[in-house]
């Protein structure tokens, strides 16, 4: 991976894990999928009347946008609402870079390295190690809710790696679009319109300032870069960033919501960069021996 495609992975992950309790707070005030919808209402407006959509059928972009954000941020946000801790719902988020590489290897034929399984276990240890410690604070609804948006953000990531070249801001955008509405339909329907009517009459400044969040650098930049390394590289590369997002927004969770940060939190989030490291290691390798070829 290029120094600068790393560096852009890195950002976004500071930037979901924050981002996990950014939603927290959110969904104090907001009905869950009411905020979804208008996080993606403010990702698509107004960046689709000037950008133009990728040049793609537009069940594509249609079916990327629900698997992506509507299905993912509609379970997410339910299950923040019903009481997932912030660090604990960004630790299970990324089973998806499991599931997806599953899926790539089921779809796309693209077969993981024996060495990249092996960061795949030692990661997903640190996972069961946080599991284990806050599984009696967390609801099996809420779990549930949980993993099925990890699953559904993996099945994105094998969409977006099928779409070809697409300019990542239309794509973000243009997915949002499509995001939006489905959303205020599931709000309607299940939270009711006095309860979206209610929330929107008492959102303050730092209410709309989180919803800025959530449609900007966590979705239009976050999302747009992520889909754009995963046509970059291989899912099996790509994918297991993610689990560097439990460890910010752990980090986070404790400064901004006093989430408490145990010994052992600090050492799962140990296991996780040592999973990721060698997840890395046969793209690093061969990059540094086409960096000597190219000095030879």
């Amino acid at each position: 991976m290029r120094i600068v495609d790393l560096l852009l992975a890195l950002l976004v992950v500071v930037v979901w894990g924050s981002n996990f309790v950014i939603m927290k707070l959110g969904v104090h005030s907001i009905p869950p999928l009411f905020f979804g919808s208008l996080r993606f209402a403010f990702a698509a407006f107004p960046m689709v009347l000037w950008v133009r959509p990728p040049d793609l059928p537009w069940r594509k972009i249609a079916t990327w946008g629900l698997a992506q954000f509507a299905l993912q941020f509609g379970l997410l946000l339910s299950s923040l609402k019903l009481g997932m801790p912030a660090g604990l719902a960004s630790l299970v988020m990324q089973l998806q870079a499991f599931f997806t590489i599953a899926l790539a290897w089921a779809v796309l034929r693209e077969r993981a390295r024996a060495v990249q399984l092996l960061g795949g276990a030692i990661a997903l240890g640190g996972m069961a190690l946080v599991a284990w410690n806050l599984q009696a604070r967390s609801s099996l609804l809420g779990l549930l809710l949980v993993i099925a948006a990890a699953l559904s953000w993996a099945v994105a990531n094998v969409l977006a790696k099928r779409l070809g070249a697409v300019r990542a801001v239309a794509q973000a955008a243009w997915g949002s679009l499509f995001a939006a509405l489905p959303l205020l339909v599931a709000s309607l329907l299940f939270e009711g319109p006095a309860a979206d009517w209610r929330a929107l009459r008492g959102m303050d400044l730092a209410s709309w300032l989180i919803v800025a969040f959530q449609s900007y650098p966590s979705t239009l930049f976050g999302f747009g870069v992520w889909a754009m390394l995963m046509r970059r590289y291989p899912a099996a590369q790509v994918a297991p960033f993610s689990l560097l997002v439990p460890v910010s927004g752990m980090l986070c969770a404790a400064l901004v919501l006093h989430e408490p940060l145990q010994p052992w939190k600090l050492g799962a989030g140990a296991l996780v960069l040592g999973g990721l490291t060698l997840n890395q290691l046969p793209a690093l390798r061969q990059r540094w021996r086409s960096a000597r070829s190219g000095l030879a």
